[in-house]
């Protein structure tokens, strides 16, 4: 654990150096580019002209020059060439943007602040939810699974009269839909729905980020693989000579729902109990990759519905205004919450894998 600690510091450290340097870089350029401090015309900028595009302004700029400096007019004419040009650029950006250019401020990291809290409190949510709804969804398929295996083998007319009832088919078109929701972008549910809800509150971002873009179900997918996978290694047959229970039907006398729905699942005296655990520390080292995917999806959210106020609808918007330093505070920010995500991740795997050697 040691040592993932000191490789996640100075993975931190050296990123918070690299944007220092870059905030550092871009600050300096755009001072540079604001004071046109390497040009030699830097002694005239501060005559006044509303519009450089006006001919009779630009018409007497060149008489004042030559009227100044004579003797020089060719070198005069290349100089008022590039005052007008300069003060052409000035006037564009004054125009283009104004309330738009912003430095970073005690002001500006305090609303950055203010917005990262809401997403942190978002992402948390989320990530909690998809963490207990891949272990109940896979885990309710894999019971499902060895319930249906269990009747075909030993009531197969049962199966087979199960298998095509009413309810069966209901049950699989259901299913269908639902996985239609869940693989479809976050956009598609959200113009389906903003009619009936606000799609600025921190509800409808936690309902999108559950349920949209393919995160739930790609999860599930992968938990309920790692139970198959446990339910065929060589220490079930151990665990079965034990006699513990391998009725696997969701009732008082199999798997209780109350077991299979609950936040903290264990089911006591039960095979899969065993195979529960080892599929669930399998799981574990996947999280850092579902951050990952998870935040990715709820920049795209906040960005494809122009949530305004929100944290990555902001990232989008300072790099439309070329506010580097503001983006790369808010990039950094989202870099020490995956940061912080896999040393989290790692913690818990680290004291799983103690928990198994009774350490």
């Amino acid at each position: 654990m040691k040592n993932k600690l000191v490789e996640h510091i100075t993975g931190i450290a050296f990123v918070t150096v690299l944007i220092v340097i870059l905030m550092f870089v871009f600050n300096t350029m755009r001072k540079n580019d604001e004071t046109y401090a390497g040009s030699r015309v830097k002694e005239f900028l501060d005559i006044t002209i509303q519009n450089p595009d006006d001919r009779f302004q630009r018409a007497l700029l060149k008489d004042v020059m030559n009227i100044f400096y004579p003797d020089r007019s060719e070198y005069n004419d290349t100089i008022v060439k590039e005052i007008l040009t300069i003060k052409s650029d000035q006037f564009n950006k004054r125009i283009q943007g104004t309330n738009t250019k912003k430095s970073l401020s005690t002001t500006v990291f305090l609303e950055l602040t203010g917005m990262y809290l809401k997403f942190l409190f978002i992402y948390i949510v989320v990530m909690l939810l998809t963490f207990y709804g891949v272990q109940t969804l896979g885990s309710w398929r894999f019971v499902r699974e060895k319930h249906r295996e269990h009747l075909s083998i030993h009531n197969p007319e049962l199966y087979q009269k199960n298998r095509f009832s009413f309810i069966s088919i209901v049950s699989k078109l259901l299913k269908t839909f639902a996985y239609l929701i869940f693989f479809s972008p976050a956009y598609v549910i959200a113009y389906s729905i903003r009619t009936e809800f606000n799609t600025d509150s921190i509800f409808f971002m936690i309902f999108l980020g559950v349920i949209s873009n393919g995160l739930l179900m790609m999860y599930t997918n992968k938990f309920h693989a790692f139970l198959v996978s446990e339910s065929r290694k060589g220490y079930i047959d151990t665990a079965r000579v034990k006699n513990l229970n391998e009725d696997f039907t969701i009732s008082p006398l199999g798997i209780p729902l109350s077991s299979l729905i609950h936040p903290f699942k264990k089911f006591k005296g039960h095979l899969f109990e065993h195979i529960f655990r080892n599929a669930h520390f399998q799981y574990l080292a996947t999280i850092k990759e579902q951050a990952s995917f998870l935040i990715t999806g709820l920049v795209i959210i906040e960005m494809a519905l122009n949530i305004q106020g929100h944290f990555n609808y902001e990232l989008l918007r300072q790099l439309l205004f070329q506010n580097y330093s503001i983006v790369l505070v808010i990039v950094a920010m989202i870099f020490y919450t995956v940061k912080f995500t896999e040393i989290l991740t790692d913690y818990l795997i680290h004291r799983e894998i103690k928990r198994y050697e009774n350490r």
